[in-house]
């Protein structure tokens, strides 16, 4: 199984990081009432996918995450546009 790094745009124009088996899936989720759905995005859509990288193993996915998390919003920007 395939694991996905993602990144989202929200309503107010931040930037979510997450990672998740099924990208379409975990998008649905972040926009509608789901309980599964990141509290942190309620407030925050809808929330467009922006961006993705596919990884073999959640061990790898996590540590990218993890990687572009700790980047600037203008880091991560320039990320969206490589």
């Amino acid at each position: 199984m395939n694991w996905y790094l993602y990144i989202a745009r929200c309503s107010d124009e931040t930037l979510y990081t997450g990672i998740t088996t099924d990208i379409v899936r975990r998008i649905n989720e972040h926009n509608t009432n789901n309980m599964k759905g990141s509290k942190s995005l309620r407030g925050k859509r809808p929330v467009v996918l922006v961006y993705s990288e596919e990884y073999p193993s959640r061990s790898v996915a996590s540590k990218r995450e993890s990687f572009i998390k700790s980047l600037s919003r203008d880091e991560k920007l320039k990320l969206l546009k490589a």
